[in-house]
């Protein structure tokens, strides 16, 4: 397949520094590629899965992926895109940072036997035992000042101070480009649009490093910036970033975050991140035109994300969840299910065995007083586990818990709470 069309197709490609000599050289080889990761916290968001994933397209057209892990550089901090320095955290924490991200990433590569298997690489292994005086000689002569100050990750923030430590970053970079290149063959760095410099960088440093000098063949890609039609950040939320890991983000979320997007943005966010062809998406495309409402396409992308990254059976349950949110069948959920589902809205721990359903509105803050409770089951707007309840004597029991544990209240159409019970 001719991978770059597909992707130029697909509006992944920002950049490349030579579309010909890479088009060239990924027909004639199985060609080794890179993408770094700095371990900048525990998990990886969805902000990264369009570089991770570009791992994945290359590595399904018969190419070798490499995912680094900055376990060096991460203890730096990269200034691209930034306007303020980076917090540095300790260096037992990044390492605990980076075993995780490894791990995350291997989940995402390793999936297809049929495949190559993800190279897993550390920049922590050769950095940490570089000392400065090789560094200064042997790497950093390469990189002229005023050559630094011109790169964009550079000049953005002369204005507001940089420090050494972070100038140097586009060095300790471009020094991983140069170690792969000699030690695994990789020819091209792919990363975000952010990292045009310190790819471009790498590349300098391994044509004047290099036996073969102006001769080598290397190569850099940038995929362009996710931007939403509303003009809100992609991958944040009211609750904050779109985690990988299923204990920061639940696969329920995660689903609903991809079901929830914009009719504007879901088919652009079909192209970036799913593998349909694209015959496929121009009919989902259709269906966004003339059935907006139906949701088709939404759903086709929650799907294929959800089951990506966490599976089939996380799948199958954050559709469960969904469904049982969407019709009211509050009781065909489980424990699990419900604290995935409803692990957001409001809380009240409930001592007692049973509770007089006025008294409990009241204490758990879903209605101001006990004439409110009233008119509210009055007029039938609260709902015991998806069933509306009208009797003002009702009390909860033994029989309204879910799993022992959970009791769902609905106040009007969309206000949930969770009651917990400790008894």
């Amino acid at each position: 397949m001719d991978i770059i069309q597909d992707l130029k197709d697909r509006g992944l490609v920002n950049q490349i520094t030579d579309e010909e000599g890479l088009r060239k050289h990924l027909e004639e080889h199985a060609v080794t590629l890179y993408c770094g990761f700095d371990p900048t916290a525990d998990s990886l968001h969805i902000g990264h899965l369009v570089p991770l994933l570009m791992l994945k397209r290359f590595q399904r057209a018969g190419h070798r992926p490499i995912a680094l892990v900055g376990g060096g550089t991460g203890m730096i901090g990269d200034p691209s895109g930034r306007n303020t320095e980076r917090q540095l955290n300790e260096e037992n924490t990044v390492r605990a940072w980076s075993e995780g991200l490894k791990e995350q990433v291997k989940r995402v590569l390793n999936t297809n036997e049929n495949e190559a298997d993800v190279i897993p690489a550390d920049n922590y292994d050769w950095l940490s035992s570089m000392n400065i005086i090789e560094f200064l000689r042997d790497i950093g002569k390469h990189f002229g000042v005023n050559y630094m100050l011109a790169k964009d990750s550079v000049e953005s923030r002369i204005e507001n101070g940089i420090s050494f430590t972070e100038f140097s970053y586009m060095i300790l970079q471009s020094l991983d480009f140069l170690t792969l290149y000699k030690e695994k063959g990789c020819t091209l760095q792919i990363g975000g649009s952010d990292q045009w410099g310190n790819i471009t960088a790498g590349l300098e440093l391994i044509r004047r490093t290099s036996e073969d000098g102006e001769d080598a063949r290397a190569f850099g890609l940038t995929v362009p910036l996710i931007t939403k039609a509303d003009g809100t950040k992609f991958g944040k939320t009211a609750g904050g970033a779109v985690w990988l890991d299923p204990e920061k983000t639940s696969p329920y979320e995660f689903y609903q975050f991809w079901i929830n997007t914009d009719d504007r943005d879901v088919i652009k966010f079909m192209k970036y991140f799913t593998f349909l062809k694209q015959d496929e998406v121009s009919e989902l495309e259709k269906e966004v035109e003339t059935q907006p409402e139906k949701r088709v396409a939404q759903k086709r992308l929650a799907e294929e994300m959800t089951n990506l990254i966490h599976g089939k059976e996380a799948l199958a349950q954050a559709q469960r969840i969904s469904e049982a949110l969407f019709s009211g069948d509050i009781k065909s959920l489980n424990g699990a299910e419900i604290e995935q589902g409803f692990k957001d809205v409001p809380s009240f721990t409930l001592e007692e065995q049973e509770k007089g359903l006025i008294d409990l509105l009241v204490e758990a803050k879903i209605s101001s007083s006990k004439r409110q409770a009233r008119e509210d089951i009055s007029n039938g707007a609260v709902y015991v586990n998806g069933e509306r309840q009208q009797d003002l004597k009702y009390t909860v029991t033994s029989e309204d818990k879910i799993d022992g544990k959970f009791t769902i209240i609905r106040r009007g159409k969309k206000k949930y709470f969770l009651i917990r019970h400790n008894s």
